[in-house]
């Protein structure tokens, strides 16, 4: 029997949203997945979120490589400030 296992972590801030990503998770899984869900509010969770490229919840990470569905989002200062954000009207 093949003892592998994939770690997939699910960074949540248990909104609407995040818990969406946690039941497709969920009903993804399969018997090699240990599925891990990180409440963004707990102390050390964010740090170790930032430390793998989470910008934005919910973001999935899997054997320590954020998935590309989550790659890439949250706030972006050069769009922001491209939008208006920072320029007096």
């Amino acid at each position: 029997m093949n003892a592998r296992r994939r770690l997939v972590e699910v960074f949540s801030a248990g909104c609407p949203a995040c818990q969406e990503a946690i039941d497709l998770v969920n009903r993804l899984r399969c018997e090699s997945c240990e599925v891990v869900v990180l409440d963004m509010n707990e102390p050390g969770v964010s740090e170790r979120a930032r430390s793998l490229g989470v910008r934005s919840v919910p973001a999935i990470v899997i054997d320590g490589t954020l998935a590309t569905c989550c790659a890439g989002r949250g706030p972006d200062e050069s769009v922001l400030r491209s939008a208006g954000i920072g320029h007096v009207l």
